[in-house]
């Protein structure tokens, strides 16, 4: 009895270890259940993905930038097809070995490799290398591909500058996108490597200029090397841009500032158009719109002929005797003078213990207004800014458009300096001496101008005291549609001066070229009217001008308009260290006028609209 009563007992245990072992074995299949349904259900789509980006890649198209016309359509910016080097970091399993073997094979600095490897990029796109590969640099890659994992070549378009210098700081140049950029709103959509505008036009309309991106899926092998290819979204090229030079005169003026240093600036008066801009020394955008080295960067920043400012925009110069274009104004206006008032010119103005030298030693002799504009009479000017004083004199200045922005569409415009009580108590903090003004009638002491500001001045006289703002850009054409958005003029006002003062000095400016300071701007082909301007660039000499160091000498200045009746064209010429205007800037801007005069016509692109037949096809010479 005993032993049936153990077999039953073990009989129930073993039971009970059965029921425990099924129950365990019911959890386990549960939970694996669980788990696949977790993973093939639930969380299914997330692993679907990340098996395809395991051998899919999202490979950015960047876009072909607009194109850069002149007036009459001829090509002044296009684009070249170039090679350029990517990385996939995703697909490179030892980082410091692809930097060796890519600077081995094509002479990068590895530190640039290193950095644009560790760039930020949110996207995890591919990281550009180097652009413009040579065809050669390409086949060195394809044929090093096995052992250069993640790397792809992508064939790509590239800013060319045809001109080279010519025009360089109207156009600009272009250039990879810096970290900080990056971080800015505006370029929220762009992407380490993207291209931009760095200068010129090129950077103030470069949202129109540089298109849109797209975006291709790329199935590559276990290296990281492209298999197959589809495109997800193509790219939008950038629009295209129609300036309002016209490229025969900017070579013109190019040329005849030749190796000066000094600006030329040629605008239509009646609505503002920049037909010609040119400074000297230039850069060539080709090379700009390559990556440049430190070391080449460093050489061309730090060029004693600062190639890369603009002068006609960004060169402040004193404006000498053009600046008594704005006193005679403002001496009718304030009825300082009359017309017909004489002043005493011996040679000199004496004004406490110093003696104010005129340019003619022996004086002009009684000299009313016209004359004193035609013969440029320093102490005609010093006599009228002394008794109108500083800030009135200031006040003309302003309202001709000086110490301020023209508005021109360039970036980092200067404006000059427009002196006056409050300014030099702002700026220097200290009070206005009377002999300062003395100064500042001729244009000296601390008034300071651009080329670009005095062609403005000029063509507001030119244009019965109208001014209008330069204007560089005439028109946009939307590569989409093809439509053309053409940039209307804009009128800045009209100066607060009377059109018989106006009349009397256009009168004077004419007698300027006629008989007086610019006789060698006297033209047989168009009636020229002009006012000549020699800028001291240190305190007085003595001594003839050649035996004085160049660094130390005037500066030349000339603006002008033509036809003396129908003004067509303003111009301002300045000529660092080359002494009188009459002699050195007056034949430049007379050269300057009789070849617009001369120029074939040749009907605008903007004006006959995108879908008439145009004098010749854009980038074609006629």
């Amino acid at each position: 009895m005993a032993s049936i009563g153990f077999q039953d007992a073990e009989l129930v245990e073993l039971q009970r270890r059965l029921i425990i072992l099924r129950i365990g074995l019911l959890l386990v299949v549960g939970l694996l259940a669980l788990r696949l349904w977790h993973l093939q259900i639930r969380e299914g789509p997330y692993y679907r993905d990340l098996s395809e980006n395991n051998r899919t890649r999202s490979v950015i198209l960047e876009p072909v930038r607009g194109q850069i016309y002149d007036r009459n359509g001829e090509l002044l910016a296009n684009n070249v097809p170039s090679f350029t080097l990517y990385v996939t970091l995703e697909d490179v399993a030892d980082r410091e070995a692809l930097i060796e073997k890519l600077t081995s094979l094509l002479g990068l600095d590895p530190d640039v490799v290193r950095r644009k490897l560790a760039a930020k990029n949110g996207k995890l796109l591919p990281r550009k290398i180097k652009d413009r590969l040579s065809l050669r640099e390409a086949a060195v890659i394809e044929a090093h591909r096995l052992d250069l994992p993640g790397v792809m070549i992508q064939v790509e378009s590239q800013r060319n500058y045809p001109g080279g210098t010519v025009g360089a700081h109207l156009l600009g140049y272009v250039g990879e996108i810096s970290a900080e950029q990056l971080e800015r709103a505006e370029f929220e959509e762009l992407h380490q490597g993207s291209i931009i505008g760095q200068y010129g036009v090129e950077k103030t309309f470069d949202r129109f200029l540089r298109g849109r991106a797209g975006q291709k899926s790329v199935e590559v092998d276990a290296l990281g090397h492209e298999k197959r290819s589809a495109v997800v979204k193509k790219p939008e090229a950038g629009d295209d841009l129609y300036l309002t030079i016209d490229i025969r005169l900017q070579k013109l003026a190019e040329d005849l500032l030749g190796e000066e240093a000094g600006a030329i600036v040629a605008l239509d008066p009646t609505n503002g158009d920049i037909l010609a801009m040119a400074s000297r020394p230039a850069f060539d955008p080709n090379v700009l719109s390559r990556e440049l080295t430190p070391k080449q960067w460093a050489e061309i920043v730090q060029d004693e002929g600062h190639p890369l400012t603009n002068r006609a925009t960004q060169g402040q110069y004193p404006p000498g005797s053009t600046f008594k274009v704005i006193m005679a104004a403002a001496a009718l206006e304030t009825k300082t003078v009359s017309p017909s008032t004489a002043v005493r010119c011996t040679g000199g103005y004496q004004f406490g213990r110093r003696l104010y030298r005129d340019w003619k030693a022996g004086g002009h002799g009684f000299i009313d207004l016209e004359r004193a504009l035609i013969h440029s009479c320093d102490v005609y000017f010093y006599t009228v800014g002394q008794r109108m004083g500083i800030d009135t004199i200031a006040d003309y200045a302003k309202q001709f458009g000086l110490g301020q922005l023209t508005g021109i569409e360039l970036p980092s415009e200067r404006v000059g300096i427009v002196p006056s009580t409050g300014w030099k108590e702002k700026v220097k903090g200290e009070p206005w001496l009377p002999g300062e003004t003395i100064s500042a009638s001729i244009g000296q002491g601390y008034v300071t101008v651009t080329p670009i500001q005095m062609a403005s001045v000029i063509g507001t006289i030119a244009n019965n005291g109208v001014a209008y703002r330069p204007r560089l850009v005439q028109a946009i054409m939307d590569r989409a549609t093809g439509r053309l958005q053409e940039l209307p003029a804009v009128a800045r006002g009209r100066v607060e001066v009377k059109p018989q003062t106006l009349k009397l000095i256009q009168e004077g400016l004419a007698g300027v070229v006629r008989e007086g300071t610019a006789t060698r701007a006297r033209s047989s082909l168009i009636s020229i009217a002009g006012k000549t301007g020699t800028a001291q660039t240190a305190a007085l000499r003595t001594g003839p001008e050649k035996d004085i160091p160049k660094k130390f000498r005037d500066h030349a200045w000339f603006v002008a308009y033509a036809p003396v009746e129908k003004p067509r064209i303003a111009v301002a010429v300045l000529v660092e260290h080359m002494g009188h205007g009459g002699s050195a800037a007056a034949p430049l801007a007379k050269e300057l006028i009789e070849a617009f005069v001369k120029l074939p016509p040749k009907a605008p692109l903007v004006a006959q609209g995108p879908n008439a037949p145009a004098a010749s096809a854009p980038g074609e010479t006629p």
